[in-house]
C-alpha cells in the first residue's frame, strides 16, 4: 500500500539517505511482511511513484496515480 504523508518529525529517506524535515512530503510504502519504505519527493519523482500536475493554476506534486 502506498501513502503520501506530510512528516511530523525528521526522517531519512530509504532511497538517497537524505533527511525529510518537518512539513515536507514523502511516500509511506508497505509491503504484506511488515516491511516499509520511506522516499523523499525526489526519489519518488525518479522513480515514477509521483507526478507533478496543475490544479487550480497551481503546479502541485502527488502521489496518487
Amino acid at each position: 500500500m502506498r501513502r503520501g504523508c506530510i512528516a511530523v518529525c525528521e526522517i531519512q529517506c530509504d532511497g538517497c539517505q537524505c533527511l525529510i524535515e518537518h512539513g515536507e512530503r514523502y511516500l509511506l510504502m508497505e509491503e504484506d511482511e511488515g516491511n516499509s519504505m520511506r522516499l523523499c519527493a525526489d526519489c519518488c519523482l525518479a522513480k515514477g511513484y509521483a507526478e507533478y500536475r496543475t490544479e487550480k493554476g497551481e503546479r502541485v506534486i502527488t502521489f496518487l496515480g
